[in-house]
């Protein structure tokens, strides 16, 4: 009895054992390095460096709170941005948390205007999206050209010039990337 259960176990060890160095060393190493070599910038964050220092990510938001800079969505992840969270707030239409929490960012984000653009009090599905439409730019120049003391009409142009369209355009809805907007936003102030 005691050999035909060690002649039954002994295939399933060799295979988990064997599974386990596959899947759980050999595997791992593999794309890693394929992502190092193809992509490398991608496989290491999509770091924006300005400086030597990385500012943030091209796929990540990150918050923006200060009045001279363009802000990004609302964050449902963790404290907001957080990697290690990400996720919806799984809050339905009829929630009372959402409702408070549409009504406060109405409040700080709205600009006393009638009409704010959906996604300026909205949170992503992931709560790390790094873009919002144009309009939610748009909407932010004034407040944003008031504080740098700085043309509306050319901060308007440079929202403009920082729309991407989605190639095909049948894929997606152009979008803004915040945190390129603000950095060719500083590039603007410090030009001029």
């Amino acid at each position: 009895m005691t050999k035909d259960l060690v002649s039954a176990l002994r295939p399933a060890l060799v295979l988990a054992i064997l599974f386990a160095i596959l899947l759980g060393i050999l595997y791992p190493l593999a794309i890693t390095g394929i992502g190092q070599t193809i992509l490398p910038w991608q496989a290491n964050g999509s770091l924006v460096v300005d400086g030597g220092k990385p500012v943030g990510s091209a796929i990540v938001g990150q918050p923006f709170t200060n009045p001279g800079y363009f802000w990004s969505r609302p964050s449902a992840a963790g404290d907001g941005y957080d990697g290690l969270s990400s996720s919806g707030s799984n809050l339905g239409p009829t929630s009372a948390a959402l409702v408070e929490r549409v009504r406060g960012d109405l409040e700080t984000r709205g600009d006393g205007a009638s009409t704010v653009p959906a996604d300026l009090v909205t949170a992503s599905g992931s709560g790390l999206d790094p873009d919002i439409s144009p309009a939610a730019a748009l909407h932010q120049v004034p407040r944003v050209a008031a504080a740098r003391k700085l043309d509306p009409a050319a901060v308007r142009a440079l929202v403009n010039r920082s729309v991407r369209t989605p190639v095909p355009a049948f894929l997606g809805e152009p979008t803004v990337n915040v945190l390129a907007l603000n950095r060719a936003l500083d590039a603007m102030a410090n030009a001029g």
